[in-house]
């Protein structure tokens, strides 16, 4: 049973919601369509973490139409993601919008206090893998969850991953991001006893392929326990790591 739900019906046992109000609001709407989308309105409600909106493709007008419904149906905190900086700033004409540029994300409203079983650690082969992971940590973030960096640490200077041991040992998740060959998420794979979420990205040299290098380094890893998600796709890997650091029982509290 998801957590809205339950907020509802404990609110009609504790006598704080009418049982018509609570029918009220299980029969609301669970899209809205303004023609050039269809909001998800219930998505809280039946995966524990609203809708979040994908910038590329979208005009500023677009994206601020979808957020203003999002806002009059009470999602506190909205991810944009993907934004580039032009359409950040018509974004943030209309609302109050924290951009991060490297990641591409806008975040309207207010970040939550963090409700996992542990710290996300997020961990990047080399400084060019930066707006990739930024893009994991800042999702991670704004899905209620504490995140430790770990930048710069790649295998090319095996002793920076090292210095990092207990921050590794004592993570719920890991979120390993690497371009060139994609060793990272191997290395730290058989350094830690938690899920790892590798992300291959397109950093590297001619024939990197564009990332396809890494992603395929990364598929044929010999750690256990290593997953692998598409190329640059740190918003994919900060989402699985929430699910992963929120199980279940959590998330229906």
């Amino acid at each position: 049973m998801n957590s809205e739900i339950r907020k509802i019906l404990e609110g009609v046992h504790d006598g704080n919601v009418s049982v018509d109000e609570a029918v009220m609001r299980l029969k609301l709407q669970p899209f809205e369509d303004i023609g050039y989308a269809k909001v998800d309105l219930h998505r809280k409600v039946r995966q524990g973490a609203a809708e979040v909106i994908y910038g590329a493709g979208k005009t500023p007008e677009q994206i601020a139409g979808i957020a203003d419904v999002m806002i009059k149906n009470g999602q506190d905190t909205i991810l944009i993601t993907r934004l580039g900086e032009e359409a950040a700033k018509l974004v943030g004409e209309a609302y109050e919008l924290d951009y991060h540029k490297d990641a591409r994300c806008g975040i309207i409203g207010r970040m939550p206090k963090p409700d996992g079983i542990g710290k996300i650690v997020v961990a990047t082969g080399g400084t060019s893998d930066i707006p990739v992971a930024e893009e994991a940590a800042l999702t991670a973030s704004v899905l209620g969850n504490e995140v430790v960096r770990l930048y710069d640490v790649g295998v090319a200077g095996l002793h920076r991953t090292l210095s990092h041991l207990e921050e590794i040992m004592s993570a719920s998740v890991i979120i390993a991001i690497a371009g060139m060959e994609g060793a990272l998420a191997s290395v730290i794979g058989g350094l830690s006893d938690c899920p790892v979420i590798a992300v291959p990205t397109s950093v590297g040299y001619g024939a990197s392929f564009g990332g396809l290098s890494a992603l395929l380094s990364m598929l044929n890893s010999c750690a256990s326990g290593v997953s692998v998600v598409n190329i640059d796709n740190g918003f994919g890997a900060g989402y699985l790591a929430n699910m992963i650091n929120h199980p279940k029982t959590i998330r229906e509290k």
